[in-house]
């Protein structure tokens, strides 16, 4: 009954919309409506600014950590948290109070790995940081993300144990799943990279400001 419950409690945190609840309280917009029309935290910087987009960024990366930590605020400890967090993400991409049109995923699994592993997290958030610099560019830089991230996995409890002490297949199995769902919510993405129309932030070696 329990981890019935942790399903359904992390499921409806995932579920919160919060790039539309703070675009329509604050703002008085469904962002939903502009940009790439995505309810995540890179459409909420682009069109309601740095204060949303943190608020929203900072917001969906909870959710994926309250989820996975579920289990352990609960005394339970036959099941791997990876498969609460993993609720969280779903609820995050297909959420029940935005009609099950979410966002695409990174931040929420970042918050995940937060729960699961903080250490993994940071080696992670580096990944992504090291490559958002070199590429300018959100939607490439959380592809190369998931695949590097995805790696690290299965290489770093052989050859950094300190980062990951041992290998979790059910954390390579989602890393895999997450790294093949980000790319198909990146279609357009892809499309635009690859004629030089996308998107780019204005920082980094290849920012737009150059």
């Amino acid at each position: 009954m329990k981890i019935v419950l942790m399903v359904a409690i992390g499921y409806l945190l995932g579920s919160i919309p919060s790039g539309v609840w703070i675009g329509k309280l604050f703002y008085k917009k469904d962002i939903r409506n502009y940009g790439s029309h995505s309810s995540g935290t890179t459409n909420t910087y682009r069109v309601l600014g740095k204060t949303a987009g943190t608020a929203v960024l900072l917001m969906d990366i909870l959710k994926g950590t309250l989820a996975t930590c579920l289990p352990t605020l609960m005394g339970i400890t036959t099941i791997n948290p990876l498969w609460i967090g993993l609720t969280a993400v779903l609820g995050h991409t297909f959420p029940i109070f935005a009609n099950f049109k979410g966002g695409k995923a990174v931040a929420t699994s970042a918050g995940m790995l937060l729960g699961y592993s903080p250490l993994f997290f940071i080696y992670s958030a580096s990944i992504f940081i090291i490559s958002l610099l070199i590429t300018s560019m959100v939607s490439l830089t959380s592809m190369i993300s998931a695949i590097l991230i995805t790696l690290s996995t299965v290489l770093l409890p052989k050859f950094w144990p300190t980062i990951l002490p041992e290998f979790d297949w059910l954390l390579t199995a989602i890393a895999i799943g997450l790294t093949l769902f980000i790319f198909l919510r990146h279609k357009e993405n892809i499309k635009r990279i690859l004629n030089g129309t996308e998107s780019r932030v204005p920082f980094g070696l290849n920012s737009r400001k150059k």
